[in-house]
């Protein structure tokens, strides 16, 4: 969206400013160009995959779990934290593509998709969790868990609702509305109602295919949206890990499947970012800080 701004000077600027967004100036001719060169996000996939130890993870959250009596903190509450906190370290995370230009999101919202039931018949809902700075772990996950709930006792949110009444229409109308959309995505034109409850305009898309006993995968990113990251996490799997002593010990471990858009970043530094995720949840007591809170962890990986 451009809007007109006044200079000290007294001179009219044009800002290339989104309301969701601000606008950057790339730092080399390299991520100038990217955009032109693959204007579609699905042309700019990368994708990462490792394991992570969740052993300590998980007697932490044995822990904290005995003086609640609501609900469970469980490991996709902890992936979320440390998402959130990686991206607050890791800044970069929070950009994205929008009419061939990068800006840096406003806030750090994470979505994810929640079952009614665990059947292959039941209907998915949509969530939207804006994650602010001072949040830490206990607050996330009553905010997930509260969530959730609203939304299955109450049937569906509003994203839910408008593509229900949108597809209801003929393929040809379906066809023309979206059209309408996606011009109104690429000048910062889509709704408040729309784009606020939507997963396409959230940082990260986290999929938890463990709590269907499944491998993560590799998700694709869509072409309509900000939505710069999605996150598949795995089921837990005890594995027989050697240490630097050279023992062999069981350990509980998950796979991560990571899809990313390249135009906002470079490897090395998506690297890095994985490195990250993986030292908080290994130390899970940095959940329990506020998740802007700076980790030092390479001069800690490095005693």
């Amino acid at each position: 969206m451009i809007e007109l701004k006044h200079s000290s000077e007294g001179s009219i600027l044009m800002s290339k400013d989104r309301r969701d967004g601000k606008y950057i100036k790339p730092e080399d001719s390299i991520h100038a160009i990217m955009p032109y060169l693959m204007p579609k996000r699905t042309e700019a996939e990368v994708y990462l995959q490792d394991s992570i130890d969740v052993t300590e993870l998980k007697k932490f959250l044995d822990d904290k779990n005995k003086s609640i009596n609501d609900y469970k903190i469980t490991v996709f509450h902890a992936f979320v934290t440390a998402i959130s906190k990686t991206i607050y370290n890791r800044p970069v995370l929070n950009r994205f593509i929008a009419g061939k230009r990068m800006y840096q999101r406003n806030d750090i919202t994470i979505s994810f998709v929640a079952k009614n039931k665990f059947a292959d018949e039941a209907e998915e809902r949509l969530l939207v969790l804006k994650v602010d700075e001072d949040m830490k772990l206990d607050k996330i996950s009553s905010k997930i868990y509260n969530d959730v709930t609203k939304v299955r006792k109450e049937g569906g949110n509003s994203i839910d609702d408008t593509l229900k009444f949108v597809t209801k229409f003929p393929r040809w109308v379906v066809t023309l509305i979206m059209w309408v959309f996606r011009k109104l995505d690429y000048y910062d034109k889509v709704p408040k109602f729309i784009s606020n409850g939507d997963p396409n305009y959230t940082t990260v898309l986290i999929s938890n295919l463990g709590s269907i006993k499944s491998n993560p995968c590799y998700h694709h990113l869509n072409n309509y949206g900000t939505n710069s990251i999605i996150v598949t996490i795995g089921e837990i799997r005890e594995q027989y890990i050697t240490d630097s002593k050279g023992n062999l010990n069981k350990r509980d471990v998950l796979e991560v499947g990571i899809t990313l858009d390249e135009r906002i970043g470079d490897g090395f530094y998506f690297a890095k970012s994985f490195k990250l995720i993986k030292h908080i949840i290994e130390n899970p007591t940095l959940l329990d800080e506020e998740v802007n809170r700076m980790v030092n962890y390479e001069k800690q990986n490095k005693k």
